[in-house]
Formats: C-alpha cells, structure tokens, sequence
C-alpha cells in the first residue's frame, strides 16, 4: 500500500475555527511564585550595580552608566518597594494568623529587615538618580561603602523568606 501525501491546507482552504465553550480565566501566577522571581531578579541587580560601580570608576558617567544607574534606580524605587509590600500585606499576615511564637518573630524580624533597607536605599537611591541624569555630585567611595551592607541585607532577607517564610505560606495556602 502507497501513502498518499496530503498538502497542507493553503490559507483560502484553512478550515473553519470550531466555536469553543466560554470558561473561566485561568489563574494569575500564584503570589509567591512571583515573589520567588522578584527575590532572583533583585540579586541579579545588586550584582549589576556593583558592576555599575566597577564601570563608574573605570569610566566615569557615560551613556551605559546612566542607563544603568537609571535601570537599577527604577528597580529598587518600586519593584523592590512593591514586592515588599506584596510581603506585608498578603504572605506575612496569613502566618502571623497561625499564633506561632518562632514564625511571629522571624516575621517581625523581616519587617525590620524592609524597614532597613527602605533606609538604605533612601541613601543610595539620590545618588543613582544622580548618575542616571548625569550629574557628578554621587560619591563613588559612599556607594561602595554602602553596597556591601546593602547586598548583604538583601541576600540574608531573601534566604530567610525562601527557606522558611514562603514554604510555610505555601503550606498555610493549601490547607486553606
């Protein structure tokens, strides 16, 4: 027996689109999968301004440096500042629910955390818009300073939201 080769159907001869039943909206991406890639974007910036204070010393402000600085201003001024009342509005107060001493603790020991890094970053945040809109009034050997502490921060933070914090909301969610 012989197979018979079929042309694919040209445009004018596509067939008709079958109706399909209305249904509901898949869901949003769920909460904390979102805060999981906002915690890996955030590292990945915190590498990328150090590497902007690398080129600012190497360089001065150019064009990649004003991008740069523009780019990682926007991203701490509100996706940082977003995610971490993301943080307190939906993930920490379905634990704090759960009357649990030790979660109770690590909880406000975050808070304190975001509380911190508003601080910092109210200090490093001037200066970044300032290379972004090209003046020279930034102090490199302040952001160099302040990085460090900044990332530390961050990297701590991050670690003990993913290994205890969202484990426990993603457990609390599905038992809801």
């Amino acid at each position: 027996m012989q197979a018979v080769r079929v042309a694919p159907p040209t445009a004018t001869q596509a067939p008709k689109a079958k109706p399909r039943p209305a249904r509901s909206r898949a869901p949003a991406l769920p909460a904390l999968d979102q805060l999981d890639k906002t915690h890996r974007e955030m590292l990945v910036t915190l590498d990328r301004l150090g590497e902007l204070l690398q080129h600012l010393a190497d360089n001065g402000i150019d064009d990649v440096a004003r991008e740069d600085a523009r780019a990682i201003h926007a991203y701490f001024d509100h996706h940082a500042r977003a995610h971490h009342l993301a943080e307190e509005t939906q993930v920490f107060p379905l634990l704090l629910a759960q009357r649990d001493a030790e979660m109770e603790q690590l909880l406000r020991r975050l808070q304190q955390d975001h509380g911190w890094l508003e601080e910092d970053w109210l200090e490093l945040g001037p200066q970044l818009d300032a290379i972004a809109r090209g003046y020279s009034w930034y102090d490199l050997d302040t952001l160099r300073a302040a990085l460090p502490l900044f990332k530390a921060l961050y990297v701590e933070h991050i670690a003990l939201e993913e290994s205890i914090v969202y484990p426990a909301a993603r457990r609390r969610a599905a038992q809801a």
